[in-house]
């Protein structure tokens, strides 16, 4: 089984993980989640610092390898969705 590939997009100040919120759910990280992070439909976008770190951990802790693939935007619009909710 080859490795997931995940996409890293930022902007001049910062940077998100984009995920599914069904693979969140799945890993059981809804609860940990913060308000950092962005949401558009099934979309996560996990803030860089603090909500990334956690959904790669627990896909190492599952023994799931995954590739991340930066793409850098000077504007990008994750800043113009919604917060990230848990429910």
């Amino acid at each position: 089984m080859g490795q997931a590939m995940y996409k890293l997009i930022s902007d001049p100040g910062h940077g998100w993980l984009e995920v599914t919120r069904a693979e969140l759910e799945a890993l059981n990280l809804l609860d940990k989640i913060s308000r950092y992070s962005y949401q558009r439909d099934a979309l996560v976008y996990l803030e860089e610092d603090c909500d990334a770190p956690v959904f790669v951990e627990a896909k190492k802790l599952r023994g799931e390898p995954l590739e991340v693939r930066e793409e850098h935007q000077e504007n990008t619009f994750i800043r113009s969705l919604a917060p990230f909710e848990r429910g």
